[in-house]
């Protein structure tokens, strides 16, 4: 992934029905060195998508319990904003022009060559990144290239690669309140302990004042302001 902005781990969701093209196409995004999660059905793929940040959702139409676009509907109704990627074997015109009125960014129909899919993925995961280059945090920003903090009215504040990938996730997810375990799974994955997580949420809020971080009480993180 040598195109993607230095030091940002791609993460992808594969949602798909079906476990043997679920299961390759997971070998394969991993063997690019993404950090990817599946579900096998929508209801799953639904929790996933509001619950957790990912660069990139691989969306089946054709999903049990939830319908892929009904479920790509709701996310865009609760402000998630990945870019997806609609792979399915339904490939009218019609089709794809529903896929993406629902929201998709791209639709490729099944059956697919391989290096076409990681090159749309990685189409995805530039738009992603770039247009996420300045993140608003409660009046100041959070700059992505150089990996550094604008308060308001104060000087920048450079960050850790750790204390960054986390507050960058809150960033682009203000609204979705994470759990710990979710927190450590996605940032700090040679971790066994959540307590790691709570470490580094006092590391930002010593250099960024305690309000950059909330603590939803009995639930996990979501991001403050500055």
């Amino acid at each position: 992934m040598s195109d993607m902005l230095e030091g940002i781990s791609a993460s992808v969701l594969v949602v798909e029905d079906d476990g043997d093209l679920r299961g390759m196409l997971v070998r394969l995004l991993r063997a690019e060195g993404y950090l990817v999660d599946d579900a096998a059905d929508g209801q799953q793929g639904l929790h996933l998508a509001l619950s957790r940040g990912y660069q990139v959702l691989i969306l089946d139409r054709g999903l049990p319990a939830v319908d892929g676009l009904d479920l790509l509907t709701r996310i865009r109704r609760q402000g998630v904003d990945l870019p997806v990627l609609i792979l399915s074997a339904r490939g009218s015109v019609r089709d794809r022009i529903a896929g993406l009125d629902a929201g998709a960014e791209d639709y490729l129909v099944k059956p697919f060559d391989l290096d076409e899919l990681l090159a749309r993925v990685r189409a995805l995961v530039r738009r992603h990144l770039r247009g996420a280059s300045q993140l608003a945090i409660g009046g100041g920003l959070l700059d992505v290239p150089l990996r550094v903090v604008r308060p308001p009215d104060s000087a920048e504040v450079p960050l850790s690669g750790r204390e960054f990938d986390l507050l960058h996730l809150l960033a682009r997810h203000p609204n979705i309140v994470y759990l710990r375990s979710e927190l450590r799974c996605q940032i700090f994955t040679d971790a066994t302990s959540d307590s790691i997580v709570d470490t580094y949420i006092y590391y930002l809020r010593r250099k960024l004042g305690r309000r950059v971080v909330r603590t939803v009480r009995g639930t996990g993180y979501r991001l403050g302001e500055l």
